[in-house]
């Protein structure tokens, strides 16, 4: 890779990795969309986790594929894929992010790639850098991709993360875990930023959710307990998209994380206040009335002419 990106035609810095990697998720993601088409048979690989035919399967495609690509590299995927895992580079892989929802018919799935780079010397524990990000919609054929100081793109077209200032004004997502649900706070949560925003949606899939951060679709999203495959691809997205992502706290994001807090950054001061307020039980500032919303809004406005 060279020390100076190259640029593309339209002026942007070349990605290095993408033109490889992309087209390797297209043909993932065909081979989803033709298994949604036909139905498939579930398995549970715990208690409540299910998996599908069509994960295993599109896991060893993008094995074979990405080894041949790049030989060197490891990879590390979801359904047990543990390859070259001492190498300079690893992709986390997710096949299909948003099984629940395949495997019920509910458009709302993706194959996620994210590529780390983790230097000579780089102890066991410690994350490396994502470098390159590749989120594939077959549904609605939508080709997120990033690379590290080159930016972000949807279809080829540069993404940015929304302007929304505040949270009363935003739109957000969040997620909740197929098993243990009964022991998982999120549902307060969940309560207490649906009413102090326009809205909070749950798709179940955490991967399209950082990308609609990344393009401005939604203003945040946050969750407990997500795994590398899940967040490496739709982080470098937000980040490249001009976005911020830290722990709950304000703590700086882990693969490994136990929380994962993605914003448009304008919002992510207001967020991580109201996370720390919640956990340490104190007295939440009172939901602002419609016309106290209205006024505070009409006043920013005025400021900014």
């Amino acid at each position: 890779m060279s020390a100076v990106p190259e640029t593309s035609p339209s002026g942007q810095p070349a990605f290095h990795w993408i033109p490889q990697a992309a087209p390797i998720a297209r043909e993932a993601g065909a081979s989803l969309r033709d298994f949604y088409a036909l139905g498939v048979t579930t398995e549970y690989k715990s208690d409540v986790d299910i998996v599908t035919i069509a994960d295993r399967h599109v896991e060893k495609l993008i094995r074979s594929r990405l080894t041949a690509a790049f030989p060197a590299h490891g990879i590390y995927g979801e359904e047990g894929t543990r390859e070259r895992m001492t190498g300079e580079f690893r992709w986390y892989v997710d096949p299909l992010d948003g099984t629940t929802n395949f495997a019920h018919g509910f458009p709302q799935f993706c194959v996620s790639m994210g590529l780390e780079h983790r230097p000579a010397g780089i102890a066991p524990d410690q994350d490396g850098l994502i470098v390159a990000a590749v989120i594939y919609d077959p549904l609605r054929d939508e080709l997120f991709t990033a690379e590290r100081h080159r930016g972000a793109q949807l279809n080829g077209r540069p993404i940015q993360v929304s302007r929304t200032p505040e949270l009363a004004e935003a739109l957000l997502a969040t997620g909740f875990p197929s098993r243990k649900r009964h022991a998982n706070p999120n549902i307060h949560f969940y309560h207490e930023f649906t009413l102090r925003s326009h809205g909070v949606r749950r798709a179940g899939s955490a991967a399209l959710d950082l990308a609609y951060v990344a393009c401005g679709r939604l203003d945040a999203f946050w969750e407990f307990n997500l795994n590398p495959w899940d967040t490496a691809a739709g982080i470098l997205l937000l980040l490249e998209a001009g976005g911020q992502v830290t722990g709950f706290s304000g703590q700086p994001f882990r693969l490994d994380s136990a929380e994962v807090l993605a914003s448009n950054s304008l919002l992510h001061a207001e967020m991580v206040s109201l996370f720390q307020n919640m956990f340490a039980g104190r007295d939440l500032t009172p939901i602002p009335t419609p016309r106290q919303f209205a006024e505070r809004r009409a006043s920013r406005q005025s400021e900014s002419k």
